[in-house]
């Protein structure tokens, strides 16, 4: 497990992560939680005393990484930005995303859509499973599975998605 100090830092404008808070995790650091990689991974471990698990990180370039704190793991740590944090990490190789049953179901019923699901990374795997999950009545539920498949038919990611959705929403 990798130790290290941060300061919380935030983005003032950087396109879509504008208003993030986030910690920096160097290519030096990165490199020793999981040697050469260039692409988004999950950690575990903690943050200050608040156990944490299959947290993502997201590349910067050049191997640097920065791994985004939500308000309500920032609330947990009593930090904002320009607060000291103390990290320790690991790759979290068990870190493993559950499909919910009607999900698959409804993209067992189309030609490869379950499989181009699967290629999708993880992270955005979870967004799509995060947005069906968070539906609080069956009706919005059904809404985000049926928008769910029309993606997987046009082979969008969860943002184009979103995208197209309010864009349809804009012209009625």
């Amino acid at each position: 497990m990798i130790h290290i100090k941060a300061e919380i830092e935030k983005f003032e404008q950087m396109a879509d992560k504008t208003g993030w808070s986030y910690v920096f995790i160097p290519a030096i650091v990165a490199n020793q939680i999981k040697a050469d990689c260039k692409v988004s991974f999950r950690v575990r471990g903690k943050i200050d005393d608040v156990e944490i698990a299959g947290v993502a990180t997201v590349p910067m370039g050049e191997g640097d990484f920065i791994i985004a704190l939500r308000a309500e793991l920032r609330k947990k740590l009593k930090k904002e930005a320009g607060a000291e944090v103390e990290l320790w990490l690991e790759e979290d190789k068990h870190f493993k995303i559950e499909i919910p049953e009607d999900l698959e179901l409804c993209l067992a019923d189309g030609d490869d859509l379950l499989e181009r699901f699967l290629k999708l990374s993880k992270s955005h795997q979870n967004y799509f499973i995060k947005y069906i999950n968070e539906a609080k009545t069956a009706q919005t539920r059904t809404k985000r599975l049926t928008m769910t498949v029309m993606a997987m038919e046009k082979g969008q990611e969860f943002g184009a998605m979103i995208r197209a959705s309010q864009r349809r929403s804009l012209e009625s």
